[in-house]
């Protein structure tokens, strides 16, 4: 579909890439990997044909369609969000043009054995099969579609975009791209601006898509759910591996150990060679076998180990100040912006150590509740710190609140009392902070270089209680395994806003959720939340289309349509009640490996026979537990499949 033939691009003296080749072939799903600064950006320029290679060339078959979405781009105002939206049908309407324009001269020609008139009538085919294509009859709906995939309520159709922030009129874009239905899909960081629900629907929308895709993302998790083939940028070369992001890395791991195997042999076979030169090259009756050992190393092609970038942070947080039981209380809380109600009357408790997630879509609360927990804003009802309660809280945009006109060393050094003073410099050098970085101006760092600085801030004081509001937003993948190391280690309460899934999968274990004025409590992992979103969705999105279709007149179909929702909430009622059961079966097995692994078991337990024999039962008895849960999930899969 799109060969890339041994280009080169030069910036400033040095090659970015250098006789690269590689092939985007139909249904392609590929991502981009390498650390930044690699060329992974202009890589999708130069497939887009927005920039054009020093050398070599980009092959593309006449009419490919490429829709490319960038991280920063120039937005259009003056029309509505739905308006907006609507103008990626420009090519149907173009098409539908012509269409009317060849109807006419095939209505008011007469010349119907010629070739003109055959090509005509040729045109007329192929304008109505790409019509057909593009979705002509349904626009305004597949629009409706696409826009509440991406987070949009109907009632901001009417909504001007003017009024909207950079990220959501992105979201427009990326509608607008989706609409077109290119043949190629180039996407650059599509997900910095998506909350996970968004998320979640962009991965379903492209198990389906019947294009080509070339991404560029620092969600592993999305990138593992969406891609099937990572190409590396490093070195000015690329490597390509036909698997998702995270087994790549585990076959990169291993091609870079056997570079090292292979230099490693190499040079000691260059070693050898030159101490049989020094040997005989003196010798005249051994100057040419000399001269032959000489010409085979110039010939030899030495093997380079691809530079790893092992640069990254290394930090832990400080052991938290003690505190009391309850971290927060939150009674009735609420909040509203003039008339805009955001969310009413939430109530919980978040106790000492507890790893909490708010999650929900954009705009329903998760940083306003942060606003609150930390006195920035009014609030309705109440929201209470506990005993001695000392918290740190990071903002979403606290790296942009940094003083620009500081240095980084001032930064940390303004905050920083007692023993930390004295190690400023190694807390910095933790955040890959060394030498002059220290010296430089907040104002000349990059977006990631100042989110280290903004979070490097939150070790200069034993926090028993961290809040987090996006804290990965400006790290790439390296750094947040890093950050999320550290928190896992963290001995106080944790409270975070994040759409990063893989970030917050093992990181906490309650979420609190932020959706239609209301927040809700969920006693499970990011995962399991996401199953019952996305079950609820399915569910919905059924109902919505059967119930457009089922009339009056056919009570049937829309009765087995409620029949099927209901057995799928029976399903996970069960399902629930299963997992309630092996919990439970888990705690005796427990309770009795306590007793039986006892020193004194034998002596002090006349009927130990019996002990064993009801351990037995109750292993027996998981087992069966397990294969009954089995089923029911079995079962429920095939439904929501």
């Amino acid at each position: 579909m799109i060969s890339v033939n041994n280009i080169t691009v030069a910036f400033g003296g040095f090659n970015l890439f250098e006789n690269v080749s590689f092939l985007v072939n139909d249904n392609d799903r590929i991502g981009l990997a390498g650390k930044n600064g690699s060329g992974k950006s202009t890589m999708l320029k130069l497939l887009s044909g927005l920039q054009n290679p020093t050398s070599g060339n980009i092959g593309k078959p006449n009419g490919l369609k490429i829709a490319y979405l960038p991280q920063d781009m120039v937005h259009q105002h003056g029309k509505t969000v739905f308006e907006e939206a609507a103008t990626a049908f420009i090519e149907i309407q173009q098409l539908e043009a012509r269409l009317t324009e060849v109807n006419h001269q095939l209505e008011t020609r007469t010349d119907y054995e010629s070739d003109a008139y055959s090509n005509l009538i040729t045109e007329v085919t192929d304008i109505t099969h790409r019509l057909d294509i593009l979705g002509s009859g349904n626009r305004d709906e597949e629009i409706e579609k696409k826009l509440k995939g991406l987070g949009f309520e109907r009632s901001e159709f009417n909504r001007p975009t003017s009024e909207l922030s950079g990220g959501w009129r992105m979201r427009i874009e990326l509608v607008k791209l989706l609409l077109q239905k290119p043949d190629v899909l180039l996407l650059d960081e599509p997900t910095n601006h998506l909350d996970i629900e968004s998320m979640q629907w962009l991965e379903e929308f492209m198990e389906t898509f019947p294009g080509s895709l070339v991404l560029i993302s620092h969600d592993k998790k999305f990138l593992d759910n969406v891609t099937t083939r990572t190409i590396e940028i490093s070195n000015n070369k690329i490597y390509d591996y036909k698997t998702n992001y995270s087994h790549y890395l585990t076959l990169r791991k291993e091609r870079r150990e056997q570079q090292e195997a292979a230099a490693k042999n190499q040079q000691k076979v260059i070693a050898k060679t030159q101490v049989l030169i020094d040997k005989y090259r003196a010798k005249a009756s051994k100057a040419a076998f000399a001269q032959s050992l000489i010409k085979q190393l110039d010939k030899m092609d030495i093997i380079e180990v691809d530079n790893d970038d092992s640069a990254s942070m290394y930090f832990k947080f400080p052991p938290p100040a003690h505190s009391g039981k309850i971290a927060l209380t939150v009674e009735n809380a609420g909040k509203a912006y003039g008339e805009k109600r955001i969310f009413s009357n939430a109530n919980f408790i978040i106790e000492k150590g507890e790893r909490i997630a708010f999650v929900g879509r954009n705009g329903e609360g998760k940083t306003t509740m942060m606003k609150m927990i930390a006195a920035q804003t009014a609030t309705e009802g109440v929201v209470k710190l506990g005993h001695n309660v000392l918290m740190g809280y990071f903002e979403q945009d606290q790296a942009e609140k940094l003083d620009s006109n500081k240095t980084v060393f001032d930064t940390i050094d303004e905050l920083a009392v007692g023993e930390i003073r004295a190690r400023i410099r190694n807390l910095l050098g933790a955040f890959l902070f060394s030498g002059e970085d220290v010296d430089k101006k907040v104002k000349v760092l990059s977006g990631g270089e100042r989110g280290r600085l903004a979070l490097c801030k939150l070790l200069l004081q034993p926090y028993n209680v961290l809040m987090l509001d996006e804290p990965t937003n400006h790290l790439d993948i390296r750094s947040k395994d890093i950050l999320k190391n550290a928190l896992l280690k963290y001995e106080g309460t944790l409270i975070i806003v994040s759409h990063d899934r893989d970030f917050l999968d093992g990181l906490v274990n309650k979420l609190y959720e932020f959706r239609d004025g209301h927040v809700k409590e969920h006693l499970c992992d990011i995962n399991e939340f996401m199953r019952k979103r996305k079950l609820e969705r399915l569910n919905e999105s059924r109902l919505s289309q059967e119930e457009k279709k089922v009339s009056k007149a056919e009570p049937k179909a829309l009765n087995a349509l409620n029949e099927e929702v209901k057995k799928v909430k029976n399903l996970e009622s069960k399902i629930k009640k299963t997992e309630d059961e092996i919990a439970e079966i888990e705690k005796q097995i427990s309770d009795a490996e306590k007793v039986i692994n006892h020193a004194d078991f034998y002596e002090t337990h006349p009927d130990t026979s019996k002990i064993l024999a009801d351990y037995q039962t109750l292993k027996t008895k998981l087992e069966d537990k397990f294969k009954v849960w089995e089923g029911f999930s079995e079962e429920l899969n095939k439904i929501t499949a």
